[in-house]
């Protein structure tokens, strides 16, 4: 459904150039759930805004939904939907007139429009919505109809820009429900950026990790995590038994990156779960008592920090090119 190699744009203006994405290779199959995962400024929002025909690439070329990115702009158009990362419903209109006429922009008539926005409005939980205004409804049902207006013409592969930033947890848990039966019940495509870990963890069968305009890793979520050197231990000990239980820590077989703060040690070993029995043993023998324990499976954040060296959960501090570039532009 998507084939990008070499994508790249730069942005320049008043003597400056800003490289928001610097030559990504990008393959998505038909009916995959891909997230597309880095902080603020990587260049995620840029690519995306390439794959859907709203900037130009200063290089590379494209196939998006069968169609040339170049040649075949409409083409591309017709094929996809695109939830933007803020919906564009005017307030003062009515959840079916913005329906209607989505797909009247589309080429449907009007009939064939209405038709379609009543199954949307069932599948999407909106029935009995219908002539109420956009500005009454709640966040979720504002960001639920801004999928239905991107499924008004029926494509089989939908984009989607951060769609949860904003909800509340149910009403994230509630959407990401709906993403996961676009896929599994009517056979879309999905690419989506986000900056929820927990969110790529659990919608995605494959991550793409974009960090500085380039792709830094793809995989499984597992297959990524799996990357990371071993699971995270930490044990909490008396202040005076830090140094003590460092020492001991450092002893266990595999263990690495032991770190210390005023009441704790941490470390990664292959397998935490193997690794806790010896090491409350070795405590035990040299009297230091524990007072707190905690295992932890890497996690994307973790993979990201071991890629780059910084985390994803920094996003507000990430990577200024896309910034800079929107404001060159």
């Amino acid at each position: 459904m998507i084939r990008a190699r070499g994508l790249a744009r730069k942005f320049t203006a008043r003597g400056r150039t800003v490289e928001a994405v610097k030559g990504v290779d990008i393959d998505v199959a038909e009916g995959e759930l891909v997230g597309f995962l880095g902080p603020n400024g990587a260049g995620k929002t840029t690519t995306l805004r390439m794959l859907t025909t709203l900037l130009k690439p200063t290089a590379g070329e494209a196939t998006v939904g069968g169609c040339d990115l170049r040649q075949d702009p409409l083409g591309v158009r017709k094929r996809i939907g695109y939830v933007a990362q803020t919906g564009g419903t005017g307030p003062e209109c009515k959840v079916i007139e913005e329906m209607e006429l989505q797909g009247r922009l589309y080429g449907m008539t009007k009939a064939a429009a209405h038709a379609r926005a009543a199954v949307l409005t069932e599948q999407l939980d909106l029935a009995g919505l219908d002539q109420r205004l956009t500005k009454t409804l709640s966040g979720g049902q504002r960001r639920r109809l801004d999928i239905a207006l991107s499924l008004i013409h029926d494509p089989k592969l939908l984009f989607f820009d951060e769609p949860t930033t904003g909800l509340d947890p149910q009403s994230r848990a509630n959407l990401w429900e709906h993403i996961r039966r676009l896929r599994t019940e009517h056979g879309v495509t999905l690419f989506l950026t986000t900056h929820y870990l927990d969110e790529a963890d659990s919608l995605c069968d494959r991550i793409l990790v974009i960090d500085n305009g380039e792709i830094v890793a793809e995989g499984t979520p597992d297959a990524l995590k799996a990357r990371v050197s071993g699971d995270g231990v930490t044990v909490g000990v008396d202040e005076d038994s830090v140094t003590a239980a460092a020492e001991i820590a450092a002893r266990i077989e595999g263990a690495h990156e032991v770190t210390t703060m005023d009441t704790s040690v941490s470390f990664r070993v292959p397998r935490g779960d193997t690794a806790m029995p010896e090491l409350l043993r070795a405590l035990d023998a040299k009297g230091i008592a524990m007072t707190s324990m905690q295992v932890q499976r890497p996690t994307l954040d973790d993979v990201f920090l071991t890629l780059t060296g910084r985390s994803l959960r920094d996003a507000e501090q990430g990577a200024p090119a896309e910034k800079e570039a929107a404001h060159v532009a």
